[in-house]
């Protein structure tokens, strides 16, 4: 029972988390704060760090499958955090730095469009049930975990491979 209780409060706490990082994310889009810094180096970070975590989701999907629950654990616990470094460092570049227009025409304008709204769309959605699957392993609940995690897994995954393929797509019109 105190299982259960514990996962409610990190629910709790997944929930306000989520809530802040959309807050952030849309006012990012209106308000610009001058640090007086360059961050233009940061994009190559954030599709460095999505990069990564999708290595590691994968590595970590390898460890579950073949019964090695402790460097599973391990695994997530290195995609959680790249995923934050990468949240974080994205939020403070685009605070800080006005948006790059993708400038390609024709068919592959299409393409960049449809991946960046599903990435964004995809990424916004799946962060609370990313926490919630996380919560759920945490406080032993397994069964509960693998259910959520067997469609939570290849969102995170499409999301942490399409953020760095946007970056390649959009890296041209980059000042």
């Amino acid at each position: 029972m105190a299982q259960v209780q514990l996962e409610k409060k990190l629910n709790n706490i997944a929930y306000i988390i989520s809530a802040a990082v959309l807050l952030l994310v849309g006012l990012m889009r209106k308000y610009k704060i001058d640090l007086g810094i360059d961050f233009g180096f940061l994009p190559p970070l954030h599709a460095g760090l999505n990069a990564i975590t999708a290595l590691i989701l994968v590595t970590a999907l390898y460890f579950i499958k073949n019964g090695k629950v402790e460097a599973h654990r391990k695994a997530i616990y290195a995609a959680m955090l790249t995923s934050a470094l990468f949240l974080l460092s994205y939020v403070l570049y685009h605070f800080t730095t006005p948006e790059t227009k993708f400038g390609g025409t024709g068919s592959i304008r299409y393409v960049y469009f449809f991946l960046l709204i599903t990435h964004i769309t995809l990424a916004a959605l799946s962060l609370p049930f990313i926490l919630l699957t996380f919560n759920r392993a945490y406080t032993g609940q397994f069964d509960r975990h693998k259910k959520l995690a067997r469609w939570v897994f290849p969102i995170w995954l499409y999301v942490a491979v399409t953020g760095p393929v946007c970056y390649l797509m959009l890296m041209p019109y980059y000042p």
